[in-house]
């Protein structure tokens, strides 16, 4: 199957019941004197393209949790923006177009892991899947607006880039089956947080029409005066004292200078950030110049930035817990104490809080969890929905994640990224066994459907309420309607209160 793009032609293949078209350019290679500049319009090419092998992805270091994703090591280079096509059929289908946006802290991750694969997602739903490569790092986020102020978009490359993706999919995605007048983005953990900023970053309006975004939220961005910060600790471990010497840095050293302050931060998080900050401690996020992004994304979302685009978003109840899988902590009661103290003001205030609402027999190292997965993901998602309400003219739905993977002993829980398989209908893929603690029994396909057709509903329609699941209503200030996504899906309200109310008056 051969398309024809604006930039050339291109050749598909065909694998279970959908067309695939891997590797396509969406912009310029931002190499040489487009490093650290917007993204330029994609070139064109002559005769026809092979879209059988992906494209290369932006330049990282190895990733702790990209392996439960089954990504498999890949080239990496600065020449990474590509996105990749799956569709049913390459006809005048129209159909609903899903653009989905992969996590990794902003520094790790690709659209083409394994895990992202959108053949049951395309065929089940009948809809175009899109994934994409974005700058990330030092390429996508790090801040030179203060070296050159006509470096200001530096700090939200990596967001232009899912941007220019969104202008090639108006421009192109017709050829493939799907329409252009209906996408939806959709992203998960910082694929989420690109998502909810992307609702208040003027060169993505009017490129999409809905938006999911999966344990992610608005809060995560820098002001000029941090990320400055972070602009010096690179420079110092480049040792280069001037723009021209990370222009002309090595793209394996821009790496591995970001790990080595990556780990700084790691180690002093409040060096960067507030209390909501202390977890991920990520040193590179989008920046907000004032400019390119011109405020903070959780206010503008408030005064109405996209209210007209529907929303979906949510959380997995043990988020913090895949994290806590790859650094087992072992505290004591008294360590928790102090750790509570020192990040929140009022350790025993908080810890009464949690005592009270965890499972009997919890660890302290189970409280700490439970701590970080609410001030990391849950309480971000839930300002995030309750300032939609005050300017949003179109519905938000809110989803809780709650199933329990047995991996690990049980300590996976409803961890972070467990419900990115389900979503996807991959719960056969590799990597996926691992996480779930086995092979998928029907119940858990059943639950995959569930998810998947509730995504597929929103994308086609803005609505995710579909006959496999129990009413879902719009989310509401008073009753804050939550679906609960189990073996047994069901719709509970304001799920956590108590803890909401606690961090109301601490966060």
């Amino acid at each position: 199957m051969i398309v024809t793009t604006a930039q050339g032609r291109i050749e598909g293949f065909e694998r279970n019941g959908a067309w695939q078209f891997r590797g396509i350019p969406y912009a310029a290679p931002p190499v040489g004197e487009r490093r650290f500049r917007p993204p330029a319009p994609p070139e064109p090419w002559e005769g026809v393209r092979s879209g059988r092998e992906f494209g290369a992805i932006s330049c990282q270091g190895t990733g702790g949790t990209t392996a439960f994703l089954g990504e498999q090591a890949r080239e990496t280079s600065e020449d990474c923006l590509f996105l990749n096509v799956l569709t049913p059929g390459c006809d005048d289908g129209a159909r609903p177009v899903v653009v989905w946006i992969h996590g990794g802290g902003f520094v790790n991750g690709s659209g083409s892991t394994p895990w992202y694969d959108g053949t049951r997602m395309a065929t089940r739903g009948d809809v175009v899947v899109v994934t994409v490569n974005y700058r990330l790092g030092a390429a996508g986020f790090l801040w030179l607006g203060d070296l050159d102020p006509s470096y200001r978009s530096s700090g939200v490359n990596g967001l232009l880039d899912q941007a220019a993706a969104l202008r090639w999919v108006q421009e192109n995605i017709a050829g493939f089956g799907g329409d252009p007048g209906n996408v939806t983005i959709v992203g998960e953990s910082a694929g989420a947080m690109s998502v909810s900023t992307l609702l208040a970053l003027p060169a993505a309006r009017g490129l999409f029409h809905r938006a999911v975004a999966e344990s992610g939220a608005a809060s995560n961005t820098f002001p000029p005066r941090i990320a400055a910060e972070i602009t010096s600790s690179m420079m110092s471990r480049l040792e280069v004292t001037d723009l021209d010497g990370l222009l002309a840095a090595d793209p394996d050293a821009l790496v591995a200078a970001a790990g080595k302050v990556t780990g700084e931060i790691f180690h002093d998080p409040a060096r960067i950030a507030g209390r909501t900050g202390i977890a991920l401690a990520m040193a590179f996020q989008p920046v907000v110049d004032g400019e390119w992004l011109p405020a903070d994304p959780l206010e503008a979302v408030r005064r109405g930035e996209a209210a007209d685009v529907p929303f979906l978003t949510g959380t997995n109840l043990d988020e913090w817990n895949l994290f806590r899988l790859m650094s087992p902590s072992g505290l004591d009661h008294p360590a928790l104490l102090e750790r509570l103290d020192t990040h929140f003001g009022d350790g025993h205030r908080v810890h009464e809080a949690y005592a009270a609402s965890v499972p009997a027999g919890a660890t302290p190292d189970d409280l700490w969890s439970a701590v970080l997965t609410d001030v990391t993901f849950r309480m971000p998602t839930v300002r995030l929905v309750e300032a939609r309400a005050e300017g949003a003219t179109s519905p938000t739905h809110q989803y809780l994640f709650t199933w329990a993977s047995p991996a690990f002993g049980g300590i996976a829980g409803s961890c972070h990224a467990l419900e990115i398989p389900f979503v996807f209908g991959v719960l056969a893929n590799p990597g996926a066994e691992l996480i779930l603690g086995g092979e998928a029994g029907d119940d858990l396909w059943a639950l995959s459907d569930a998810m998947q057709d509730a995504w597929i509903a929103f994308a086609r329609t803005g609505d995710p309420n579909h006959p496999g699941l129990p009413e879902w209503p719009a989310w509401d200030p008073e009753s804050r309607p939550v679906m609960r996504f189990d073996v047994e899906p069901a719709l509970v309200h304001d799920p956590g209160r108590a803890e909401r109310l606690l961090w109301e008056g601490v966060l």
